[in-house]
């Protein structure tokens, strides 16, 4: 469906994006995630048709799109701040694009109130100005314009980053939920790695400019490619090599104690955990915070502070000052070249322990 090949993006002398391979497929929901300044939203506005690539080409349906104006491409566009026109009434708002585009006035106000509906947006507020409306009323203005037009693809730049917690948590369903509906190619772009991994198919993460891992959310988040990518999704536990090398000695696992070592906090456990292969270390507790659902843990184990979740609905409570074992799988280590960031494979662990000094 959307292509990116070789693409390039600069700006005077500093380059944004040196290059960039992407492949987004019919009806997915395809998100670019990264901190600020990663490229994210240059990669976003370059297919939008907004920046112009000094290399490669974007092809959408087959057809090379890389020199077609913004207006041409049949994508919809929702921005952070949404774009609105603050002196038009909500309707107009909507069919902003359909008045540009001569769509016939009884087909207009059809197509209006149709994508209204499916965006719980009332009759009584498609007459009102878009400044009386909330954030997250706004927030759907700005969807049911891009969706009117019934795009190919349909373009969102962090449209939720402006609204608080609860209302984010709710509307990123919503906008799932349409995308769904519609069978819409989406390309979302966002910080938020929680937004990333519950609304898509696969998602590409940035790191200055470079996609350093595409994949689903599962794959990300279980086999993180890169040291970046483990650390930038997820919260995690840094491992000491003396934690390693007690694992491996419980275990007879293979790990390497001269790479960079992490744990997920929810692979970690105080109790031991059903089904067998895990190994329980003698720790200390440091502290205990209270979530409701469950408390967080953080556990000293061989020079490791590792960080854990116990559900208050059961398994064990110690507190804080008292020693505990807590239990960690060898398979659920996640380690990475020292060097060069790169996931260790299960054959590469034997050789980094003889070819890598320790920092």
């Amino acid at each position: 469906m959307i292509r990116l090949d070789s693409i390039k993006v600069s700006f005077g002398d500093f380059t944004a994006i040196p290059h960039l391979d992407l492949h987004v497929r019919p009806g997915e929901f395809f998100t670019l995630l990264g901190p600020s300044g990663c490229g994210k939203t240059t990669a976003l506005r370059t297919l939008a048709g907004f920046i112009q690539p000094a290399g490669g080409t974007v092809t959408v349906d087959g057809k090379d799109v890389t020199r077609l104006p913004s207006d041409k491409r049949q994508v919809g566009m929702v921005f952070q701040n949404y774009a609105l026109f603050p002196s038009m009434s909500v309707w107009e708002n909507i069919a902003f694009g359909l008045r540009v585009r001569k769509e016939k006035g009884a087909e207009s106000d059809r197509m209006v109130r149709d994508i209204a509906c499916r965006v719980e947006l009332s009759d009584e507020q498609l007459a009102k100005n878009v400044a009386e409306l909330s954030g997250g009323q706004q927030q759907r203005v700005a969807v049911a314009r891009a969706l009117v037009l019934r795009p190919k693809i349909l373009l969102l730049d962090e449209p939720l980053s402006n609204l608080d917690a609860k209302l984010r948590h709710q509307l990123r369903q919503q906008l799932k939920d349409l995308q769904s509906e519609f069978g819409i190619t989406t390309v979302y772009v966002t910080h938020d790695q929680d937004e990333a991994l519950a609304m898509s198919d696969r998602v590409a993460v940035f790191n200055k400019g470079v996609v350093e891992q595409v994949g689903t959310p599962q794959e990300i988040y279980d086999h993180a490619a890169t040291e970046f990518v483990c650390n930038f999704i997820g919260d995690s536990s840094t491992l000491t090599p003396e934690f390693v090398a007690q694992v491996n000695a419980a275990s007879g696992a293979r790990l390497s104690t001269r790479a960079s070592s992490y744990l997920r906090v929810e692979k970690a456990s105080l109790d031991a955990p059903a089904g067998g292969g895990a190994v329980g270390l003698s720790a200390k507790v440091l502290s205990r915070t209270y979530h409701g659902l469950h408390s967080r843990y953080v556990v000293r184990s061989h020079g490791a502070d590792i960080r854990l979740l116990v559900r208050e609905d059961g398994g064990a409570h110690p507190e804080p000052g008292t020693e505990t074992t807590v239990y960690v799988r060898p398979d659920h280590i996640l380690q990475y070249h020292p060097e060069t960031g790169a996931a260790l494979q299960e054959q590469d662990r034997q050789e980094q322990d003889q070819a890598v000094a320790l920092p």
